[in-house]
């Protein structure tokens, strides 16, 4: 009976594993979930495997921008000009997840999150 319960979640694909889903793609929920986490931990955070996840997905976020970006210069239309070697603090890109309505965060992914910063922090004129 468990066994044919784990196939039927594999096969409907509710038990995805991270290992499956592209860097970057995490959802701003969970990023901040993991945050929170770890802020409960105080400083025993220091030893969670979490703080290198989170690391890992903002930057994946950001090399992806990066490569839009890059691509819609080469097509002469950025949706963003941010100075050179401009990118978020912590504080920042923290701030910017959490003005996300609640509702959003789920469907919304840390590329499309980054994506959302750049634009609006430094759109073109």
């Amino acid at each position: 009976m468990k066994r044919n319960l784990l196939a039927a979640c594999l096969s409907a694909g509710l038990l995805a594993t991270p290992a499956m889903a592209a860097p970057g793609d995490m959802s701003v929920a969970t990023f901040l979930n993991k945050v929170d986490s770890l802020k409960a931990k105080g400083a025993m955070a220091l030893f969670s495997s979490d703080i290198g996840t989170l690391r890992a997905e903002a930057t994946a976020a950001g090399q992806a921008y990066a490569a839009r970006l890059n691509a819609e210069r080469a097509q002469a239309r950025p949706s963003s000009c941010p100075p050179k070697g401009g990118r978020p603090s912590q504080d920042q890109w923290l701030t910017h997840l959490n003005s996300y309505p609640q509702a959003a965060r789920a469907a919304t992914n840390l590329r499309a999150a980054m994506a959302d910063y750049y634009i609006k922090t430094w759109p073109c004129r």
